[in-house]
């Protein structure tokens, strides 16, 4: 029988350990949404423009998604607490290369480049040691708070990359990423490493395919919104009439099904693949993993569309909309917590059912709001919905993926896993953006042309503006374009109001495209098992009923 003493070492030895996990997967996921509100500054402090700015922001989610699956192959070769340090090492070289960055060139190398593949390194590392580190009852909660770690950064990297900017400057955010990545280090000699594999020599043209595969489709998505999903937008590559984000969709989907039959004939000749084909038939993995997808393409589809309600349509300032942001980390982290704690032996396809309730309720509840117009209070109560939904799934299907699989296998499982968070959450802000300006732009094409106080060549020419991809506009940015004009003041009212209506328009569309994919989710749950995670019971897992 274990002593007191001895108890509580352990607990706090795995507490040393999920902090530093968790602190790792915060770091990464900070970069995601930390320096969007600093876009412009960051610009102009580089010498280039905003498009350049978002280009290296496009490029390390592109390097990230590219390169997980073999980051995590990488780990299950040499150790996934070595690859995690080295990860950290090149993620903190990264950090402090973008710092002190003079140009554009080397900030897409310090921030794009190493920071990106740091990451992948990293992410996939930290779910195998999860499963390394905690017994299988245990792993819910501690899968559940790494998750939410990576959840709540997304929510705070707008009030930290603001108020960061707002009061000194943004360098001073990579600086102390550094100075968080040296700390990390110090702690991951607490962390127990997962037995390695066997030493096979990478399988290099598996490599190249998968990030060609990958790297392809994800570009196309990521620019669905500048060039169009179908037709292209006036300027826009084409061929045959079609935009380019088709082609590259098609193009990446045609080279995955090139690296599917690769890795096949790896295995049929007895070679070490970079994905072990067999585990895409294990049901409980796709099941895990196509809920991941959902959740993160939701995920990144609100932190698109609530940011733009705040900072846009209400006026806020980046500080003002990450603090608005915080009630949906509370219930996150209430949620990722208690839920394990309280439930430990749930079922996962019911706890994930009710987070995707939980979701599509605060979505719905948010589209109800808009039709009233009110303030920033408004978003209180769907962010704490979203937020218990989040904490909820992040809760259930990390342990869900990995106990699918024996722990030596979770390597690779880690880097499926962050391929399909990627995926989903390039998916979910490229659609909720897309619809967003769409559904703006044809409910003020129909306001406009309907309103007598709008002149017809004001109307042409906003139609002109739109076409070519005139991005999301506040009122008062508006009123200050037409004030340069010679419209009449009641010109100018007619135009900012029909803006504002478009604006709701969009905002409400895309939501509801948003609504629409948590209820597809709901119904997907039945992928998930019933059974407890980690149970070995099949009987269980398949004649319990949700």
């Amino acid at each position: 029988m274990s002593s007191p003493t001895s108890t509580s070492t352990r607990a706090a030895a795995s507490g040393a350990v999920l902090l530093t996990l968790a602190s790792g997967q915060f770091l990464m996921t900070l970069d995601s949404s930390v320096m969007n509100v600093s876009i412009a500054q960051v610009a102009e402090d580089v010498g280039t423009t905003i498009t350049g700015v978002q280009t290296a922001i496009t490029l390390y989610t592109l390097v990230m998604a590219t390169m997980m699956i073999t980051g995590g192959k990488i780990g299950s070769m040499i150790g996934h607490r070595r690859a995690f340090a080295i990860g950290c090492l090149i993620y903190g070289a990264g950090s402090l290369t973008t710092a002190l960055s003079p140009n554009l060139a080397v900030l897409i190398l310090g921030w794009s480049v190493l920071e990106g593949l740091g990451a992948a390194l990293i992410m996939p590392a930290i779910v195998t040691l999860v499963a390394s580190n905690f017994e299988a009852a245990e792993r819910p909660r501690a899968y559940g708070l790494v998750a939410s770690a990576g959840a709540i950064a997304v929510a705070a990297g707008p009030l930290i990359g603001g108020a960061v900017t707002t009061y000194w400057t943004w360098r001073l955010v990579f600086a102390g990423e550094v100075i968080v990545v040296i700390g990390i280090l110090l702690m991951t000699r607490r962390i127990q490493d997962a037995v390695p594999g066997a030493r096979a020599r990478l399988d290099l043209v598996g490599v190249v395919l998968s990030a060609l595969g990958l790297g392809l489709a994800v570009f196309g998505v990521l620019r669905s919104g500048e060039w169009g999903w179908v037709t292209a937008k006036p300027g826009a590559p084409e061929l045959l009439g079609i935009s380019a984000t088709v082609w590259l969709v098609l193009a990446g989907l045609v080279v995955l099904r090139v690296f599917l039959w690769w890795e096949s004939r790896m295995a049929e000749r007895s070679r070490e693949p970079l994905v072990d084909l067999d585990l895409l038939r294990n049901a409980r993995l796709v099941g895990g993993l196509t809920m991941f997808f959902f959740q993160f393409l939701l995920q990144a589809g609100l932190f698109f569309t609530i940011p733009l309600f705040l900072s846009v349509a209400l006026g806020l300032s980046a500080l003002d909309t990450g603090v608005r942001l915080l009630p949906l980390s509370v219930t996150l982290l209430v949620a990722a917590i208690g839920i394990p704690r309280v439930w430990p032996r749930v079922s996962p396809r019911r706890i994930v059912t009710g987070g995707l309730a939980c979701l599509l309720a605060g979505i719905v509840s948010l589209i109800g709001a808009l039709e009233y117009g009110a303030g920033p209070e408004v978003i209180t109560v769907p962010l704490l919905l979203a937020g218990l939904g989040v904490g909820a799934l992040s809760s259930q299907l990390g342990a869900v993926t990995v106990s699918a699989v024996s722990d030596e296998r979770s390597g690779e499982v880690g880097g499926l896993q962050n391929t399909a968070t990627n995926l989903g959450a390039s998916l979910g802000t490229a659609l909720a953006g897309s619809v967003l300006i769409g559904a703006l732009s044809a409910s003020f094409f129909l306001g406009i042309d309907g309103n007598p106080d709008v002149p017809e060549s004001v109307s042409d020419q906003a139609q002109v503006e739109l076409a070519g991809g005139i991005p999301f506009v506040s009122d008062q940015d508006l009123e200050e374009a037409l004030a340069e004009t010679d419209l009449t003041s009641a010109q100018v009212d007619a135009v900012v109001d029909e803006n504002t209506t478009a604006r709701l328009t969009g905002l409400r569309t895309s939501l509801t495209v948003l609504a629409i994919i948590a209820a597809l989710a709901i119904f997907l749950t039945r992928l998930l098992p019933t059974g407890p995670v980690g149970s070995t019971d099949e009987t269980v897992i398949s004649a319990e009923r949700p």
